[in-house]
C-alpha cells in the first residue's frame, strides 16, 4: 500500500484530468440549474453536497416542475443509487484495519470517475489517495456549475455540447488499460455496453429509470462473472509483487 505521501501525490496526479472534465460537464449543468430558477450560490452549494450529474439534473428538473420534496428525494435516490454499489465494491480495497471515519468520508467523494481510478490502484487503497483527488475534483465540479449559471447562456450551444463530451473520453481512458491486460474484463465491458444500449432503447426496459438500469446491469453482470470466473487467490498479491 502507498505511503501517505505517495498516495497524496498520485491522487493529485489522477484527480487533475478528472477535475478538468468535471468543470466542463458541470458548466452545462449550471445552465440547467439557472433555467430551473437556481442562483449561482445555490447551485454551488448543491454541487458541493451532491457530486452527481444525473442526480443533480433530476433534482433541478423536479424543482422546475414544482413537485414535492418527497418526489425530489425519491428521484435523486433512484438516480444516485448506483453509488451504493460502487462504495460497497470500493470498501473491499481498504485494509481491514481502516477506521470507519475514513470509509465514511471517502463515500462522500465516490463518483463514476473516482471509482474508476480507485479500483485500478495496485494493492490496498490508502484513503489519502481519494482525499487528494477530491481536493481537485470537488472544486472542479462545484465551480463548473457555479460559472455555468453565470456565463453558460453566453456561450454558443455547440461549444457547450463539445465541452460535455470530454468527460466521456476521459472515462474511456480509465477502462481501456485494464481491458487491454485482461480479456475477461474486455469481454465484460463489451457485454455491458451492448446490454446498456438494449436497456436504453428496448420498449419495456427503457421505461426503467436510468439509475435503476445501471444497478440491475451491474448486479447481474457482476454476479454472473463472479460465479463463472471466481477469483480464488488474493487479487492484489501478484500486483504487490510486481510493484515491489
Amino acid at each position: 500500500m502507498w505511503t501517505n505521501k505517495q498516495a497524496f501525490r498520485n491522487g493529485l496526479r489522477d484527480g487533475l484530468p478528472i477535475a478538468t472534465g468535471y468543470f466542463a460537464v458541470a458548466f452545462t449543468l449550471g445552465i440547467a440549474a439557472r433555467n430551473a430558477g437556481f442562483t449561482a450560490l445555490q447551485t454551488l452549494v448543491s454541487s458541493m453536497t451532491n457530486l452527481a450529474s444525473a442526480g443533480q439534473y433530476a433534482g433541478y428538473v423536479v424543482v422546475a416542475s414544482g413537485a414535492s420534496y418527497f418526489q425530489m428525494a425519491l428521484m435523486i435516490l433512484v438516480a444516485n443509487a448506483r453509488y451504493m454499489l460502487m462504495s460497497s465494491a470500493l470498501s473491499q480495497k481498504f485494509d481491514s484495519a481502516t477506521p470507519f471515519i475514513h470509509r465514511f468520508l471517502v463515500g462522500y467523494g465516490v463518483t463514476d470517475e473516482i471509482f474508476g481510478i480507485a479500483v485500478n490502484v495496485p494493492g490496498k487503497l490508502n484513503p489519502v489517495y481519494i482525499y487528494s483527488a477530491m481536493l481537485l475534483t470537488v472544486p472542479g465540479w462545484s465551480l463548473g456549475s457555479y460559472f455555468g449559471v453565470i456565463l453558460g447562456n453566453a456561450l454558443p450551444s455547440n461549444v457547450v455540447s463539445a465541452l460535455s463530451v470530454g468527460l466521456y473520453g476521459m472515462f474511456i481512458a480509465i477502462i481501456i488499460p485494464p481491458a487491454r491486460k485482461d480479456k475477461l474484463i474486455l469481454t465484460l465491458i463489451v457485454i455491458s455496453m451492448v446490454l446498456s444500449g438494449i436497456f436504453e432503447f428496448a420498449p419495456l426496459v427503457s421505461r426503467i429509470p436510468a439509475g435503476m438500469r445501471v444497478i440491475i446491469l451491474t448486479v447481474v453482470i457482476a454476479s454472473v462473472a463472479a460465479i463463472l470466473f471466481p477469483v480464488k487467490d488474493d487479487p492484489y498479491a501478484s500486483v504487490d509483487k510486481e510493484v515491489s
